[in-house]
């Protein structure tokens, strides 16, 4: 299994560089309490990335960062906006991460990821892929991966997801109809992944149910014989779920526009570079979902990667 290490690299470059460049060229410039708001949420990370990386490494589990994928942003908002006063603008986007947050744990935790030894649970399947593959054929070039992919550069962007309440958190504007269009539609890309995180496990289930009565795959009904979800949102799109993650963060930084911050500014890269880290996911899905299943090419050519276009036939 091929990995693109070098968009990898250039995803650490350009949170190194792009982010302190845009807060010096756009603005808006933290205060001192946000400063020292930012201070916390950075130790939090920091700490957040080194139990990632010492505990995947002592139990080979790579999910580590995953269990605390959903659970992060919540801490952070409410910090965020305790810090704020309990701001409407604030209190409503920490609700809202909250929401995307329980659900998307939720959604993990039905696939075995947490345990009461919390450093054990199922590890996403894509990660033994990658660690099988000829980039890391010696172990301490996946040892260098999982400290600064994995471990590192996860947590930065998760706490970086989180920027534009940060810069709302002074904010006098008051809560109106930007935040408004904001709240509705992150509302409504996090109900669009339920339901497509809902059909997924529906169809998963449901396959693999009939694989344990001793069936071959060929031999299902469709469309469960292709071996991947062609029903519901599926049908329009190969990573609904995707989309609707990416659109999520999306209407959050509409938040910081909402606070008077600007069409533009620089808490906007927490939901840019989450669009290229998926651009990386889904090649990485696509490849394996390739050499999976025969029809998944054709499945391709006729229905977009995010965005719910032509309908599969």
């Amino acid at each position: 299994m091929k990995m693109n290490i070098p968009l990898m690299g250039t995803l650490l470059l350009v949170s190194l560089i792009v982010c302190p460049l845009l807060y010096y060229y756009m603005g808006p410039a933290l205060d001192d309490s946000q400063m020292a708001v930012l201070k916390t949420l950075g130790t939090i990370c920091a700490l957040s990335a080194a139990f990632c990386f010492i505990v995947g490494e002592l139990t080979g589990n790579n999910s580590q960062m995953d269990k605390l994928w959903s659970i992060l942003p919540i801490i952070y908002c409410w910090i965020i906006a305790a810090n704020g006063g309990f701001a409407t603008r604030l209190v409503v986007m920490a609700v809202l991460a909250t929401l995307w947050g329980a659900r998307l744990t939720y959604n993990f935790a039905r696939k075995g990821a947490y345990r009461l030894k919390f450093w054990e649970g199922e590890e996403d399947y894509r990660w033994a892929v990658v660690r099988s593959g000829p980039a890391f054929k010696k172990r301490w070039t996946w040892t260098l991966f999982d400290l600064f992919f994995i471990s590192i550069y996860q947590n930065a962007l998760v706490l970086m997801t989180t920027f534009p309440a940060l810069v709302a958190m002074k904010s006098d504007a008051p809560f109106g109809w930007v935040d408004l269009v904001a709240a509705l539609l992150m509302l409504g890309f996090i109900i669009w992944e339920t339901v497509a995180d809902e059909q997924q496990w529906a169809f998963q289930t449901r396959k693999w149910a009939m694989i344990g009565e001793g069936r071959k795959l060929e031999d299902l009904p469709a469309p469960y014989n292709l071996g991947f979800n062609t029903s519901g949102l599926w049908r329009y799109s190969r990573h609904p779920n995707y989309f609707a993650e990416q659109g999520t963060w999306a209407a959050f930084y509409i938040f910081s526009i909402g606070a008077g911050m600007g069409i533009l500014n620089w808490s906007v890269i927490g939901a840019l570079l989450l669009m290229v880290l998926f651009q990386g996911s889904a090649a990485l899905a696509e490849e394996i979902s390739s050499g999976k299943y025969p029809e998944y090419e054709a499945y391709c050519k006729k229905v977009s990667l995010f965005i719910p276009g032509k309908k599969y036939e």
